[in-house]
């Protein structure tokens, strides 16, 4: 996933020692370079917005092998 940033503003957010022993434990499973980027990717998570595009066709069949045997087909 890839993310752009505005650093050239930041503040600063109070959290108890707990929260933030969650937060760096989420940081290392979503494998994120920093806090900042394992809030933003909790924050699309509730907010339900993939990470890619890929099987966003819900009423999509998967391909079979005639699928693709057509598609290589000159």
């Amino acid at each position: 996933m890839t993310m752009d940033y505005n650093y050239s503003m930041s503040t600063t957010v109070e959290v108890k020692k707990s929260t933030l022993q969650m937060l760096e434990d989420l940081k290392r499973k979503f494998q994120a370079r920093s806090i900042d980027e394992t809030i933003r990717k909790l924050i699309l998570k509730v907010q339900g917005v993939p990470e890619s595009k890929f099987g966003a066709h819900p009423e999509m069949k998967p391909f079979t092998s005639k699928d693709e045997a057509k598609t290589h087909e000159l």
